[in-house]
């Protein structure tokens, strides 16, 4: 009997030691907000050491309808080596803090939802301090933003929005960087870059004359330009030509907005020459040739100027 009343004893304490243990699992509280799924996934630990250090875990954690396209660990180590960075305390907080900021929207869009075109981030740049900055959202094979970063992973829900996962971290959005991710503006980027050329790349990703405002002529445009010029390609225009007429369409110091165009409006471009702007019926512009050619979207903002696409290459005399 006395050996029954131990056994039954040492049975009954093991059993409420398990059921302790059983109780201690489940009270730990299951992730709810944005900043409680990037903390409890360990393939994130980077970023939410980035959003603790630039002081964003109060706004991932408040209530909204947030979407977040959250680096993985080996995103961020990718972008730490790649621009000279030690360890992610050597990057400065203001300029963590907006490039984390890039990779929010203030609206929660699931992956279904997702199409191509551009969004608004929550960043912004040194070209403006009012408008926010673009993001090129591109779902031909995939989901690329910006052109450099794949989705992974979608649609981790959390109360306050929608996690995405993605393969490398979204830096600032140059000029170029617009440029290249847009596959409408390919035959541009081809301009831009043709070996005799001046460097462009360098010029309109840097800041130097920034902030840049650029009317960029879409692939249509181009092709338009080649038959009105009875070119067979673009290869076909010569140096200075072409020289001439991709600066043409640039303005040097002045982030322009689609709020910010007036009617009759005088416009000097890094070439030299000029264009004049009108707005009754819609946004055009009027070329030193009297062509004229249609804004027909407006405002990409970039970190250091904005873009607005036009259907027509303005040409000089």
């Amino acid at each position: 009997m006395k050996n029954f009343m131990k056994t039954f004893l040492v049975a009954g304490i093991s059993a409420i030691a398990l059921a302790s243990c059983s109780d201690d699992s489940t009270t730990m509280p299951a992730p709810e907000n944005i900043y409680e799924f990037l903390a409890a996934d360990a393939d994130l630990s980077n970023l939410k050491a980035a959003v603790d250090r630039a002081g964003l875990s109060a706004t991932l954690s408040q209530s909204g309808s947030y979407t977040v396209f959250a680096p993985s660990n080996a995103a961020f180590n990718t972008f730490l080596q790649a621009n000279g960075f030690s360890n992610l305390n050597a990057v400065p907080v203001d300029a963590l803090k907006e490039i984390l900021l890039n990779h929010v929207l203030s609206t929660e869009v699931k992956a279904a939802n997702v199409t191509t075109g551009y969004v608004s981030t929550l960043a912004k740049g040194a070209a403006s301090s009012t408008r926010n900055l673009s993001m090129f959202i591109n779902t031909n094979g995939g989901v690329k933003i910006n052109g450099i970063s794949n989705v992974t992973a979608t649609d981790i829900d959390a109360n306050n929005g929608v996690i995405h996962k993605v393969d490398a971290v979204i830096g600032l959005p140059t000029i170029v960087t617009h440029a290249t991710a847009n596959p409408n503006f390919s035959t541009l980027v081809t301009a831009l870059t043709r070996n005799d050329m001046p460097n462009f790349v360098g010029i309109l990703s840097g800041t130097a004359n920034s902030p840049f405002t650029v009317f960029a002529p879409t692939n249509a445009a181009f092709t338009s330009l080649l038959t009105e010029l009875n070119a067979p390609n673009l290869a076909a225009i010569n140096t200075p030509t072409l020289e001439n007429t991709l600066k043409y369409h640039v303005v040097t110091g002045a982030n322009v907005g689609s709020n910010n165009l007036t009617n009759n409006m005088n416009v000097n471009t890094f070439q030299g020459g000029s264009f004049t702007i009108t707005t009754t019926g819609g946004a055009k512009i009027t070329d030193a040739r009297g062509r004229v050619s249609n804004i027909i979207a407006t405002d990409v903002q970039c970190s250091n100027g904005i873009i607005h696409a036009i259907d027509k290459v303005l040409l000089l005399p």
